[in-house]
């Protein structure tokens, strides 16, 4: 249990971290920044790990489905980003997101005790990529939420997952549906981030900055 709880205080550690940079002028920067961490999380880490697993069409199209749904709900005017003005939906879904993929990280460095080598480079790529994973997560909740004590609330109850996950894998091998719900969640984190990014760039404020304006 000790790689899960490791990887689950680097997340919250990052975060909490970002979430104390994200304030001011800073945040201008720092949440189009972690958005692409985010996106890149997915893109170069999730998605690949996944396509190897399952193949690329099974692992793209639950990915595109979960992407279309927060494009369609963010076209209709639902708060599902976190430039919108009701920053605690969006909260909540990133929340809800990085919750499920913390969990399965922390099933899948359990599960992969035993594969040897190979076990041993799943369980340090998970590692690795808590660190951009909270420094996104931590700045994207500041930017979406009135203050820093419930942006840091919010970090930890999406990272503890990952030791609850890990519980988990003492018990069983995670079945192969999760691997199509952990493609979905890669979808997630791809609008999120790339959101992030581009309606920064636009120059929209964000919720803080509307609250505190």
């Amino acid at each position: 249990m000790a790689a899960p709880i490791a990887a689950g205080l680097i997340a919250i550690a990052f975060g909490m971290a970002s979430i104390a940079l994200a304030g001011g002028r800073r945040m201008r920067y720092i949440v189009p920044v972690s958005g692409l961490l985010l996106a890149t999380v997915a893109l170069f880490g999730l998605i690949p790990e996944l396509a190897r697993q399952i193949g690329w069409t099974r692992t793209i199209l639950p990915a595109l489905a979960a992407y279309s749904v927060l494009a369609i709900l963010d076209r209709r005017g639902y708060a599902v980003c976190p430039s919108c003005s009701h920053g605690e939906t969006f909260a909540g879904s990133l929340v809800a997101a990085t919750a499920v993929h913390a969990f399965i990280d922390g099933w899948g460095i359990v599960a992969s005790r035993n594969q040897g080598a190979v076990g041993g480079a799943i369980a340090l790529a998970i590692l690795l990529h808590k660190a951009p994973e909270g420094m996104a997560l931590g700045a994207m909740l500041r930017a979406s939420t009135p203050r820093i004590a419930t942006a840091t609330a919010l970090c930890a109850a999406a990272e503890i997952p990952t030791v609850l996950g890990g519980a988990a894998g003492l018990w069983a091998t995670p079945p192969g549906w999760v691997q199509y719900l952990l493609a979905a969640v890669s979808g997630t984190f791809l609008f999120l981030g790339l959101h992030a990014v581009f309606t920064k760039a636009a120059g929209t404020p964000s919720a803080s900055t509307k609250s505190a304006a």
